[in-house]
């Protein structure tokens, strides 16, 4: 097991990021429409029909009874005034989800210094110490005795920090490929047997670390 940091090769594609960010910017640009149209109606239409009324804005003509408001202005009292601003606060999840796409493939990453992994998403980073990580029983299963049959599922491996309780998954898929390269999945099998000190690794970590290693020969 090597002590030098070492970047995993996770995350997109360049061609993938590449649809990713368009995606997420398309998206983000939609939703940042439907806040800004409702909320720019309003100018927009009292510009283009002109000073005609007595009154140059609503705000002037707000504290009167509707009876003395000119029909127009009373029609948007009446009618669905408070919809626009509603309307606007829908597009507001676009915006969010937009960010999020864009942010997740920008920033996915993951670094292994020694036995400690580091996963950075499109929001947080976690570290968990693998040799003494808790280990999914369903990811040591995962791999399973024929690791090049699911290399194609880009499996990901669970584990729970022991101190902190925080579970992070850390992907096998490299940049364009189905798994990460062989020397990357050595390294991590590395980590996850090197158990506790003066304590052998549990019965996960092994099956995982042998896994590791098949898949890394495969």
């Amino acid at each position: 097991m090597t002590n030098q940091q070492l970047r995993l090769s996770v995350g997109a594609s360049a061609g993938q990021r590449t649809v990713a960010v368009v995606t997420g910017v398309l998206v983000a640009a939609i939703g940042a429409a439907f806040v800004l149209v409702p909320l720019l109606a309003g100018g927009l239409l009292r510009r283009l029909t002109g000073p005609g009324d007595g009154f140059a804005s609503y705000e002037e003509a707000r504290d009167l009874p509707p009876g003395m408001l000119p029909p127009a202005l009373r029609e948007s009292t009446s009618g669905s005034g408070g919809a626009g601003p509603f309307l606007g606060l829908c597009g507001l999840p676009f915006v969010l989800l937009g960010v999020y796409l864009v942010l997740r493939v920008l920033r996915t990453a993951a670094w292994l210094d020694g036995s400690r992994v580091r996963v950075r998403g499109a929001i947080r980073s976690r570290t968990v110490d693998l040799a003494i990580a808790h280990v999914d029983s369903r990811s040591a299963g995962q791999l399973g005795a024929d690791p090049s049959a699911r290399a194609g599922r880009s499996p990901g491996i669970v584990v729970t920090d022991r101190a902190s309780g925080h579970r992070v998954t850390i992907p096998l898929q490299g940049m364009g490929l189905p798994v990460l390269p062989p020397s990357e999945l050595r390294a991590l099998a590395d980590a996850f047997a090197a158990g506790r000190p003066g304590a052998e690794p549990s019965d996960e970590a092994r099956a995982v670390a042998a896994d590791l290693r098949r898949l890394a020969s495969a």
